[in-house]
């Protein structure tokens, strides 16, 4: 903005009276201020200043001249600093999706307490395991859990998630507690619909398909399944942990436990410097548990 250069240094020179202490005001040099006034008095074909080595004072023109910059300079500053609030204070609606447990033990209080944190904020939740394009869907922001497909999305790491093999006592009493793959062959694996298990053999990633007599695309049937001792099953800490403090369910095959994934703030990159949006993530990430929950 072109109109614009000059226009704050020359006002905080004339109420400093010093070249000097305006350029310390403005965290500027003194010759860059020298020269943006020179280009605005140049611009307007008027002499604003009177400069000597000792002082500096205005002409009639630029007395004039200043009443009216007074104006502009505390206009644009009170814009700024209605948008540092605007950052500092989100306001209006955020449409979000995420997945349906984690969402209603672990995502949906966090929102109820950024809502009274933040009443100008409006919440929009979608609940649902499918994995919604948020670009076509509106949506603002989207939690994602473990592995994360490729795409244009921007992706936060908010936390992680542990998983677990576990049994019920009575099962692994029962049936003996297994402490080599091969020993799943034998034993009744509970499993969700994708039919595999992420595990580590020898420093790799693998994909294990147990056999067993349930298959079920919820994770709190299968735990509950689990809990009546019908078999192991592989699941995330938030589904378990509780229940391996109580030692209703043990963990299993500890050794081949896959690293630990992460939890995830997903958004469309033309959202991504949305001070709500931005305000949001922070307190999920500030919020969630860092740590791994077990027994």
């Amino acid at each position: 903005m072109k109109q614009w250069t000059g226009i704050s240094e020359f006002v905080a020179v004339a109420e400093q009276q010093s070249f000097t202490k305006a350029a310390k005001q403005l965290a500027m040099s003194v010759a860059q201020v020298s020269r943006n006034i020179a280009e605005l008095e140049a611009t307007l074909a008027i002499k604003l200043l009177y400069r000597s080595t000792r002082s500096v004072s205005l002409t009639e023109e630029g007395d004039l001249y200043l009443q009216h910059c007074r104006h502009l300079v505390s206009s644009l500053e009170e814009a700024n600093r209605t948008l540092a609030n605007l950052s500092a204070t989100p306001r209006g609606l955020i449409k979000l999706t995420a997945p349906v447990y984690y969402g209603e033990t672990h995502i949906a209080p966090l929102l109820h307490q950024f809502l009274l944190q933040y009443p100008d904020t409006e919440l929009e939740v979608h609940l649902t395991n499918d994995k919604l394009d948020l670009v076509q869907g509106g949506y603002d922001l989207a939690i994602r859990l473990g592995t994360l497909e490729d795409s244009s999305l921007i992706a936060r790491k908010l936390t992680h998630r542990t998983q677990y093999i576990v049994a019920s006592p009575q099962y692994l009493r029962q049936h003996g507690t297994p402490s080599q793959l091969s020993d799943l062959t034998r034993l009744q694996c509970l499993t969700g619909t994708v039919g595999f298990w992420r595990l580590m053999l020898d420093g790799k990633l693998i994909s294990y398909r147990p056999q067993g007599r349930l298959i079920c695309n919820s994770g709190v049937a299968l735990r509950d399944a689990a809990l009546q001792g019908l078999g192991l099953v592989q699941l995330p800490d938030y589904y378990v942990a509780d229940y391996l403090a109580n030692s209703s369910l043990h963990s299993v095959l500890d050794t081949f436990r896959q690293p630990d994934e992460g939890i995830w703030a997903l958004y469309p990159q033309n959202r991504h410097l949305s001070a709500k949006v931005r305000r949001l993530v922070d307190f999920l990430a500030e919020q969630l548990p860092a740590g791994r929950r077990n027994a």
